[in-house]
């Protein structure tokens, strides 16, 4: 698959990972729809981008805005090739905390988000994927899903985060096997500590913290490096079925 004609469709592309993403395939000559709930960013960031560009309001958690928007992209630039799902929360919270038990709500809201939004969203882009034609190499189209180191050395609190993101590595094999048929490949990157505006509310010497707890570089990874890994991914059809772990070789501890 060659970035420069693909017709991609981002989810939580106003910002962070997902923006990243977007100005990469921007910039290497595809068209893109940013997906996000984030009005003012959203229009902010197409408008950044350019006409090769539009923004969509769509809840990854509401099946119907995602297989609306997915069509809205699709009757855009007549199909999509690439769908990458960067939207997600975090839910930070321990399970007995000082205020008592965690209520079920916040769990269910971050699977809810993190891993039903990436299956919906993954379900819709194969569907209209495969009306495709095949390139020469029968590939019709990719599927990109955003995991976290989190799904295999979640840290305290991280009860409901954690979950979500192992769903998502769990799914993904599956996905795949299922997809081949259809020249469809499904792949999942699991970041490390990235620079994404959430660390912006944290001093710097917070961040500077976590940056040297990576062994190399011992730094916070950078959403360009994110965007370069699906690239990467986009133009290489053996990279299928499987979790990438992009995270400079940290292994989190338990707090």
């Amino acid at each position: 698959m060659i970035l420069e004609s693909a017709k991609a469709l981002v989810t939580g592309g106003a910002s962070g990972l997902g923006r990243a993403v977007a100005q990469r395939v921007i910039d290497t000559g595809g068209q893109v729809a940013i997906l996000d709930v984030n009005d003012k960013q959203g229009e902010t960031a197409a408008a950044e981008l350019g006409d090769r560009a539009f923004f969509v309001r769509a809840d990854v958690s509401d099946e119907a805005q995602v297989e609306a928007a997915v069509a809205a992209a699709s009757e855009r630039f007549d199909g999509i090739t690439l769908a990458v799902s960067c939207a997600g929360i975090l839910g930070a919270a321990r399970v007995l905390g000082r205020e008592g038990p965690m209520p079920g709500e916040l769990f269910t809201r971050v699977v809810h988000i993190n891993l039903i939004g990436s299956f919906l969203l993954a379900k819709a882009a194969a569907h209209a994927m495969s009306d495709n034609l095949e390139n020469p190499g029968g590939e019709r189209g990719v599927i990109i899903n955003t995991a976290s180191i989190a799904a295999f050395e979640g840290q305290i609190g991280q009860a409901a985060y954690s979950a979500s993101k192992g769903g998502i590595v769990g799914m993904t094999l599956p996905l795949a096997r299922e997809f081949a048929r259809l020249g469809i490949r499904v792949v999942t990157i699991a970041p490390g500590i990235f620079h994404t505006p959430m660390m912006d509310g944290m001093p710097e010497h917070v961040r500077e913290s976590l940056g040297a707890q990576v062994p190399f570089p011992s730094r916070l990874g950078k959403p360009d490096e994110f965007a370069q890994m699906v690239a990467s991914i986009y133009a290489n059809p053996m990279i299928n079925g499987t979790t990438i772990r992009l995270d400079g070789a940290i292994r989190m501890q338990p707090k």
